[in-house]
């Protein structure tokens, strides 16, 4: 692999995970961030008492992340050798914990009551 497209990053992921479940989890990400868009532009803010909540599931998300990389390539903490390994697990712990909170956040702006401010 002599250089590094978008298309190159499409096959290794599929390769990885297998089409269903890639394009399973990419369709997951794009309805989660629609949604997030939607309760944005509906709400015309971010509330405060939301994001904080949601953010209190970042580390879970991380953990889970990385846990579900390493099941389902057959690896383990034995196997991160250098480096770019720690980089990589680091930036799926980042991924995960993103997008649990965005799924949190948006889960408590769609429970809130029509009309009601204040939860």
């Amino acid at each position: 692999m002599k250089e590094l497209t978008f298309g190159t990053m499409i096959a290794v992921f599929e390769e990885m995970y297998g089409p269903w479940l890639f394009w399973a989890m990419v369709l997951v990400a794009a309805i989660i961030t629609l949604a997030f868009i939607f309760v944005l532009i509906r709400d015309r803010s971010i509330e405060g008492r939301y994001l904080a909540r949601a953010e209190l599931t970042a580390p879970i998300g991380a953990i889970a992340a990385i846990l579900f990389v390493q099941y389902i390539t057959n690896s383990g903490f034995a196997d991160i050798g250098g480096p770019i390994d720690v980089i990589v697990v680091l930036m799926i712990g980042v991924m995960g914990a993103g997008g649990l909170t965005f799924l949190a956040y948006v889960a408590q702006a769609f429970m809130r009551q029509p009309g009601n401010n204040r939860n």
